[in-house]
């Protein structure tokens, strides 16, 4: 509990140490616990900052045990280590780009994308026929998929939601809107893919970025 309440102002710190010369702002007791950490990121002060920082960190916290950092910090503290060692252990993980930074492979991902259909707007046959060339190149499509699942991840249609109401005419939440609908037929049809739908990575980041 200490750790969680703590986390908030380290994370913040950290982020205005590498962003803003170390020039912290001060915390916020009247807010709520994502609400004060997206004031003190002081990246936007609106309340729809806040807004997005609370769904994001609710959706992202709800994961199951079995993906890499749950799993660090149930291997190290099962030889009795100190539960801050235990945690540690467990955010190591999430520095790989197939978990804690698969979000911003994602946004990474779409921006590429983007660029590279040279300003034409979106169609599903454009992307269709680009999702097949990716695949062509040996290389993968982040933001689909899902260890378990085998339907479109729920935390990806809240998102959705989200930013349909609020930033509908973005052009990266408009890319992603037809990447939903293109690929993962193109996925299915590979035979390979046992669940081609999207996961709460393939919008996250493009949803804060918004902001």
């Amino acid at each position: 509990l200490t750790l969680v309440a703590q986390m908030p102002l380290l994370t913040a710190r950290i982020f205005r140490n590498v962003f803003f010369d170390g020039k912290h702002i001060p915390s916020d007791p009247s807010l709520d616990w994502a609400g004060n950490y997206a004031h003190m990121l002081g990246v936007n002060d609106t309340e729809a900052f806040k807004e997005v920082t609370r769904l994001y960190l609710m959706l992202h916290a709800d994961h199951e045990g079995g993906n890499v950092s749950a799993h660090t910090t149930h291997l190290v503290g099962s030889a009795l280590s100190d539960p801050y060692y235990s945690y540690a252990a467990g955010v190591c993980g999430l520095a790989g780009p197939l978990h804690g930074l698969a979000n911003q492979e994602c946004l990474r991902w779409l921006k590429e994308t983007k660029k590279n259909l040279g300003g034409k707007e979106p169609t599903v046959e454009m992307l269709t026929q680009y999702a097949k060339d990716t695949l062509a190149q040996g290389k993968v499509i982040p933001g689909f998929g899902h260890g378990v699942l085998r339907k479109t991840d729920p935390r990806y249609t809240i998102q959705r939601d989200f930013a349909a109401e609020n930033f509908p005419d973005d052009p990266l939440f408009k890319l992603a809107n037809v990447c939903f609908q293109a690929i993962p037929p193109v996925l299915q049809a590979t035979g390979k893919v046992k669940n081609p739908w999207p996961n709460v990575d393939a919008l996250s980041g493009t949803c804060m970025q918004y902001y």
